[in-house]
């Protein structure tokens, strides 16, 4: 039976019946998560444009890397605090509060980050990806080996701009497609 897909302004129903390991996919979420996130609903109109968001989205975000994966959500908040993407800012935003264990700190990439207690490494890491997002061609090599003076390696520097080079595009389609949070993660981490 096919489910109007009410995550986005767009009438895209989910494939039914989902494919076995998309569905296998879905559990998992369910269980870990306790529902399935609406971006992955959204996508499930089209299981081959699922699997590619879901295989860039786990490279990126949870992949081993230089970069921890609040620093990840950090740099993810912060690009959609900037572009404006609700979905984003919501479900990030609760990522950090969670990751970090400080609620103040999630709300504080949504609303200015410059006024959150971050370190060094942090504010050089979300300066660059604020330039990224705004300006990525003004990048220059003065603001890379800003990174590498609070220990960034080059790797890291690629992660850095491929994860705010990421959202800066999702955040685009969430935005264009009227995607909405899932209503659990204004609760979470509180």
């Amino acid at each position: 039976m096919s489910q109007s897909n009410a995550t986005t302004a767009l009438d895209l129903p989910m494939v039914d019946p989902l494919p076995e390991a998309t569905q296998k996919y879905f559990d998992i979420c369910t269980e870990k998560l306790g529902f399935i996130p609406n971006v992955l609903q959204a996508y499930a109109f089209n299981v081959e444009k699922l699997n590619a968001f879901t295989g860039i989205y786990n490279d990126l975000m949870l992949a081993d890397s230089g970069l921890s994966k609040l620093e990840r959500e950090m740099i993810a908040v912060v690009v959609s605090s900037i572009n404006r993407c609700w979905y984003c800012q919501v479900a990030h935003g609760a990522a950090v509060r969670q990751l970090s264990g400080k609620p103040e700190l999630g709300e504080a990439m949504v609303m200015n980050y410059r006024m959150a207690d971050l370190d060094a490494r942090q504010r050089a890491m979300l300066e660059f990806a604020e330039k990224v997002t705004k300006e990525s061609s003004a990048v220059q090599e003065a603001d890379r080996a800003a990174l590498r003076v609070v220990g960034f390696t080059d790797a890291d520097i690629w992660d850095i701009a491929s994860v705010a080079g990421f959202f800066s595009m999702t955040n685009r389609i969430a935005s264009a497609t009227g995607m909405q949070p899932n209503p659990e993660y204004h609760a979470q981490a509180r």
